[in-house]
């Protein structure tokens, strides 16, 4: 009997958990596995570059989970700087370049799973290009920036967007010691937060010293006789610049996949069924940062380049092509991040997302403290909670605060994603002890008010 052929594009996360757990549910005998990987690095964490940069953690070696030797010893034919240029899907085979060699070449698939991630915004700005600009994407964009601040003239940073990327660049940046600015295309840092609690963030990068300039649009990087980034031109402002770190945002990486006629959605990515399969297709299957997944409260599409969805995606679909069984019913927006000492959380919809969908909603902030407010080290959170008009259905929760205040947030992504009431969130049992809670602890305190809310509104 003939193996089937497993082909996977694409060489991280999703892409070879996929292969990782179809190999342990099918031996080389039954399945072969190829992939293809454009770069040298696998199975590694894009998420740690940030704290690579800054020098909180070792790298690139700590940042890499599974190298492709130890894929290859496990009957995986992995080709790294191998990219695949086309799919021919009434074929059913892939054309792949090697990249050091120039040679293309057909192979052909039974199965074929699609990991090509996300590709970082890059505006198509004067000087984009330029020497000492930026992206970090991949471990070879984080030692070519590491490279660049060696070889810096002076120590001016701008960091361009200031999302989950832009502020921890920025605190990257300023703990390699470099004076830093950030420019903000929105209102307010962190726009997957409301504008209010954006605000508490931006004060606090104030306060450590990183200047942050809001309702910013970039419209050229200005370079030197050599070549090199010396400013970021502004439409109100010039800003010198020794470095340029490119925080924008990322964007599925479909244009392989748009080009051979898959499904894509609103935001660019590919659409799946619940079994990470791409929809109208029997033998292709797709996850990571290249696909759009269900928002469960929204009850739309969207697009999270997250390595905790991808690594999940690609269980689901190594168990689905490896003759097991899994589904992946979707996500209600959890992420965390911090800048320096704040710690940044949020789950579920914001005021514009809610409205976005017809949800009429009430709003609750308290602030509090992540421990009881008489112990020592008690620092303070703000919390913000979403819930629906009448129903009271918990739609969101943000929160910023300082030590164990992100990690809060989980209580609220599990409610969301049971779809609770805040008044039935009120009645859950969280640990209580004064080191790590008052006795109300801050999510509670939330719920309560939000309950309020949902009364008066009511009435």
């Amino acid at each position: 009997m003939t193996a089937e052929r497993l082909v996977v594009v694409g060489g991280d996360a999703a892409g070879m958990s996929a292969a990782s757990q179809a190999r342990r549910l099918r031996g080389p005998d039954e399945m072969s596995i190829v992939a293809f990987e454009r770069g040298d690095f696998t199975s590694y964490s894009a998420c740690g570059i940030p704290y690579w940069v800054s020098g909180d953690v070792e790298g690139p070696d700590a940042l890499i989970a599974r190298t492709p030797g130890e894929h290859r010893a496990r009957s995986i034919d992995l080709r790294t700087r191998t990219e695949v240029t086309e799919i021919d899907v009434a074929g059913r085979r892939v054309r792949a370049l090697d990249r050091d060699s120039g040679e293309t070449y057909w192979t052909d698939y039974d199965k074929l799973v699609i990991a090509t991630g996300a590709r970082p915004v890059r505006p198509a700005l004067p000087g984009i290009d330029a020497p000492g600009v930026h992206g970090v994407q991949s471990l070879g964009d984080g030692q070519a920036l590491l490279e660049s601040l060696d070889r810096a003239p002076g120590r001016r940073a701008v960091v361009v967007g200031a999302g989950y990327i832009g502020v921890e660049m920025a605190e990257a940046m300023l703990k390699r010691g470099f004076e830093v600015t950030v420019l903000n295309r929105g209102a307010q840092p962190m726009a997957t937060l409301d504008p209010d609690m954006g605000r508490l963030v931006h004060d606090a990068m104030d306060g450590l010293g990183i200047t942050t300039v809001n309702n910013a649009s970039v419209i050229r990087i200005d370079t030197g006789p050599d070549g090199r980034v010396t400013a970021v031109a502004t439409d109100a402002d010039t800003y010198p610049a020794d470095v340029v770190v490119l925080g924008i945002g990322v964007e599925p990486e479909t244009a392989l996949a748009g080009g051979a006629g898959l499904p894509l959605g609103p935001h660019g990515g590919l659409l799946t069924d619940l079994s990470m399969r791409v929809v109208g297709q029997d033998a292709i299957w797709a996850g990571g940062d290249c696909v759009e997944v269900l928002d469960l409260v929204a009850g739309r599409t969207r697009h999270i380049a997250l390595g905790t969805h991808a690594n999940k995606h690609g269980q689901v679909i190594g168990s689905n092509v490896g003759g097991g069984y899994g589904t992946f019913p979707g996500v209600v927006g959890t992420a965390v991040s911090k800048v320096c000492d704040l710690e940044i959380a949020r789950t579920g919809l914001r005021e514009k997302d809610a409205a976005a969908v017809g949800l009429r909603y009430v709003t609750a902030t308290i602030e509090s403290t992540g421990r009881a407010g008489y112990y020592p080290g008690a620092k303070p959170m703000t919390v913000k909670m979403l819930a629906e008009y009448r129903t009271g259905r918990l739609l969101g929760v943000q929160i910023v605060g300082r030590e164990g205040a992100a990690k809060r947030v989980d209580v609220a992504a599990v409610a969301l994603t049971a779809g609770m009431t805040v008044e039935a969130m009120t009645a859950l049992d969280l640990g209580y002890a004064p080191p790590f809670s008052p006795v109300w602890d801050p999510v509670l305190v939330a719920a309560r008010k939000a309950v309020s809310a949902v009364r008066a509104a009511g009435r």
